[in-house]
């Protein structure tokens, strides 16, 4: 089972945007396809997405020279590799690229080539994606993150906070976390358009806002969850991502929706205020990722009753998880496959921080495509949580969907525990 041919084409996201298909064709005529996903609000110590810049061909965001570095220098070097070698391979493709964030070959050819591997090689096995990756020990179907309101880059700063998200922490079954987020979402739509509240639709699906303060939404929020017929911080609880690096300039944080300043003191003591007020049960990138101390003293402070994750802070890199533990500035890690651009680099990222006893949340990325990637990657690693977007738009639905059909395949082996996938954390935590 070795690699024929490599090859790329440029196909289009959620958004439009050009990115990276690539495909893998073994010597007996086995394939593999990797899409590969894009983000709008990029952590500065993510690997580097190569774009063409040249702007009369698709305004500078064609990836046209990504696909020739798929097709001669990736194809060259792994023509004849064993397929279910996937860490060499992605290994070699590092070594050859020869940056540390992998710019020169583009952690978009690289991470392409990687997942049509790993494709390939569970095709060849005649096996679904999760369990070649899994090695047949994914079984936990993921509690999922689901965002009701888009706000940040996702919706051109309708709100200063990026995402406005929902957790059933109360769901006994991953069927049914579904149906209460398609209860909640729907209402919160109707409230604000009773409010003449509602724009439109947001980068991931999210309801996007009309706002003249960063509380409004809260209120929307929890006027749906009871509108909906569900107890907040019970039958369901508010998970919020503040992409606080966005707001950040270095020494104080600015609210463009109210036109204020705030320092860090001020800005914790907001985060602070949002956490005693609101049924929270997890808080994304609350602080700018270079911002330890105030991450730290959080974590300390809610760490026993809220998830604390990183997504800019870490960049689902090796070395920046490893030193967040070393000093225990969160509880969790956003595990998002193209910050780092290689399936076993992810894998490891995802070990690393259970191993740590924090939580990981597999993600997805505001440009995506119609792959499922994530899906098989949460279940495969007992993930146990995923983050996609909104209950709205194909390309956030076919990883909900995925999900039910990989519960299906795995029929009495699958297991799910919802909401308890937090006392992990919480019960560790220090108070």
């Amino acid at each position: 089972m070795n690699i024929k041919n490599i090859d790329a084409y440029q196909i289009y996201d959620s958004r439009g945007y050009p990115t990276l298909e690539v495909e893998v064709e073994l010597e007996d005529g086995t394939t593999g396809r990797g899409l590969v996903p894009s983000g709008a609000s990029t952590g500065q110590f993510e690997a580097w997405e190569l774009r063409d810049g040249d702007p009369t061909k698709f305004r500078g965001k064609s990836v046209f020279n990504a696909i020739a570095n798929v097709k001669g220098e990736i194809a060259g070097a792994l023509k004849g590799d064993s397929v279910f070698d996937q860490k060499n391979i992605d290994q070699k493709m590092i070594a050859l690229d020869g940056t540390p964030n992998k710019s020169r070959l583009g952690a978009n050819a690289i991470l392409g080539t990687s997942m049509a591997v790993a494709n390939a090689a569970a095709n060849a096995k005649n096996q679904k994606l999760y369990e070649y990756l899994g090695n047949g020990e994914g079984h936990l179907i993921p509690l999922n993150e689901i965002q009701i309101l888009g706000g940040g880059a996702h919706a051109d700063w309708a709100t200063d906070i990026q995402d406005f998200l929902v957790i059933a922490i109360g769901a006994k079954t991953y069927e049914e976390t579904l149906e209460m987020t398609h209860n909640i979402y729907h209402e919160a739509g109707k409230v604000m358009k009773e409010k003449g509240k509602c724009v439109g639709i947001a980068d991931e699906g999210g309801w996007w806002p009309d706002y003249t303060n960063n509380e409004e939404p809260f209120e929307v929020f929890m006027e749906a969850i009871q509108r909906a017929g569900y107890e907040a911080g019970n039958d369901v609880a508010i998970s919020l991502d503040i992409a606080a690096s966005d707001l950040f300039d270095g020494e104080n944080y600015h609210l463009r929706l109210e036109n204020k300043k705030l320092s860090p003191d001020e800005f914790y003591a907001l985060m602070k205020d949002w956490c005693e007020k609101y049924p929270i049960v997890s808080i994304e990138d609350p602080f700018a990722d270079t911002e330890f101390d105030y991450w730290q003293k959080f974590t300390q402070e809610f760490g026993h009753r809220v998830q604390v994750i990183g997504d800019d802070l870490f960049t689902t890199n090796i070395k920046r998880i490893e030193e967040g533990i070393a000093q225990q500035l969160a509880n969790s890690v956003l595990i998002k496959l193209n910050q780092i651009g290689s399936v076993s680099e992810t894998l490891e990222a995802i070990t690393l921080t259970q191993k740590a006893g924090w939580l990981p949340v597999v993600s997805a990325r505001s440009g995506e495509t119609e792959d499922a990637f994530i899906s098989h990657l949460a279940i495969a690693t007992n993930a146990g949580q995923l983050k996609v977007g909104s209950f709205a738009r194909s390309e956030r639905m076919v990883k909900w969907n995925e999900n039910l059909r990989i519960q299906r395949h795995l029929g009495d082996k699958a297991t799910f525990i919802g909401g308890k996938i937090y006392d992990q954390i919480f019960s560790t935590a220090s108070v």
